[in-house]
C-alpha cells in the first residue's frame, strides 16, 4: 500500500466496538473481547498502547495484527497448539476459550528498550541480576545477548510486574512442571521466530507470549504472536554497522513513537498527552504494512470502501448469540 493511500486514510480507524448479542464485552488495551460460553471473539482495534495507556490510533493496525498473528500461528503450530478456531473478518478472530495462565512470557535476544520494564532501562540503573540470569558489566544498548533470556511478568490489564522464576514457583503462580513447559515452549517459539525473520531480512529482537490451558489441560498459545505490537523488529542488513557506530537500529516497530513521547512529555505521569504528529502516525502504519509484507510475502490488501463497523457486523453475524433480536 502506498504512503499516499495511508495518508488519505489517516482517520479511517477502528477505535472501539459495541456489538450487541456477541457476548459479554471486555475491553483490553488494544482488543475488544466478546465472551461466549465456549469461545471468544477477539477484535483488534487500531488503538495503540504504550506506557500502560492509549497514545494514538494507527490506521490498518488492527487488521495487520490479526492477519500477521494468523500467519505466525500457522508457522508455529507444530511447536504448540493455538486457540484459533476461525478468522471471519480482517480484524476479528474466533478463539477457543482457555484457562489463561497469569504470566506474560517475555523473551529477549538483545538488551534494549525505553520503558520501565525494559532490560536496558534497568541495566542502566545498575541491575545485573535479573533472577533467571545475570548480565555482565560493560554491555551497550542494543547489544545482542549470548543467549535469549526470559523476563516473565505478571499478566495485568493495567501494569505488568516483572517476576523471577523463583518467585513464580514460591508464590505458586504456576506449578514447577508447567513453568518448565512454558519456558521450553517460549524459547522454541522465539527460536522459530528468529529463524524466519532472518530469512526475510529482519531481526526479531524481543517478544511476549501468552498461554492458556484447554479443557484437556493441554498448553495452548493464545492472544497474538510475533506482531509489531508484541514484538520488536530491526532491519538485519544495517544492524551491525549501526551498532558499531553507536547508532540506533533501523526500527520496524513502535519504538520511534515511544521515543517521541518520551522526548515530548512524561507519558507515565502527564494526565493529557500531546497528539502524535500525523506524519508519524502514517509512518508507523506504513512500517506495520511493510513488516507484514516482508514477513509473509503477501501484499497487504484492505477494503477502503466499506465502513469498518459495517463490514464487521456482516462478517460476525453468524456468531451472534441472538441474531434476530
Amino acid at each position: 500500500m502506498e504512503k499516499t493511500t495511508i495518508e488519505k486514510n489517516i482517520n479511517r480507524v477502528l477505535k472501539e466496538t459495541n456489538f450487541q448479542n456477541l457476548g459479554q464485552k471486555k475491553v483490553g488495551k488494544v482488543r475488544d473481547v466478546y465472551i461466549q460460553d465456549d469461545k471468544l471473539i477477539l477484535i483488534s482495534t487500531d488503538r495503540h498502547s504504550s506506557f500502560d495507556r492509549i497514545i494514538a490510533h494507527i490506521p490498518f493496525k488492527g487488521q495487520i495484527l490479526t492477519q500477521i498473528s494468523r500467519w505466525w500461528f500457522e508457522q508455529t503450530k507444530d511447536i504448540v497448539k493455538n486457540h484459533i478456531l476461525d478468522v471471519p473478518d480482517p480484524n476479528a478472530v474466533v478463539a477457543r476459550k482457555c484457562q489463561v495462565i497469569p504470566l506474560e512470557m517475555v523473551v529477549r535476544g538483545y538488551i534494549t528498550g525505553v520503558t520501565d520494564t525494559a532490560l536496558w532501562t534497568n541495566y542502566q540503573k545498575g541491575q545485573r541480576d535479573f533472577g533467571g540470569f545475570v548480565l555482565p558489566e560493560g554491555m551497550k544498548k542494543n547489544q545482542k545477548l549470548d543467549e535469549p533470556v526470559l523476563t516473565p511478568t505478571t499478566k495485568s490489564d493495567v501494569h505488568d510486574k516483572p517476576v523471577t522464576p523463583k518467585e513464580i514457583i514460591s508464590e505458586k503462580i504456576v506449578e514447577p512442571e508447567l513453568w518448565e513447559n512454558l519456558s521450553k515452549t517460549a524459547k522454541a517459539l522465539f527460536k522459530r521466530g528468529r529463524e524466519i525473520a532472518e530469512k526475510n531480512g529482519l531481526i526479531l529482537v524481543d517478544t511476549k507470549y501468552e498461554f492458556g490451558l484447554n479443557n484437556k489441560g493441554e498448553l495452548m498459545l493464545i492472544d497474538e504472536i510475533h506482531t509489531p505490537d508484541s514484538s520488536r523488529y530491526w532491519k538485519l542488513n544495517t544492524y551491525q554497522q549501526r551498532f558499531n557506530e553507536g547508532k540506533e537500529p533501523e526500527y520496524f516497530d513502535k519504538e520511534f513513537l515511544r521515543l517521541w513521547f518520551k522526548e515530548n512529555c512524561d507519558p507515565y505521569k502527564d494526565e493529557v498527552l500531546p497528539q502524535a504528529p500525523a506524519e508519524m502516525i502514517a509512518e508507523l502504519a506504513s512500517r506495520y504494512i511493510q513488516i507484514y509484507e516482508q514477513l509473509t510475502g503477501d501484499k497487504f490488501e484492505a477494503d477502503l470502501n466499506t465502513p469498518i463497523l459495517e463490514r464487521m457486523e456482516k462478517n460476525l453475524y453468524s456468531f451472534l448469540l441472538n441474531p434476530n433480536t
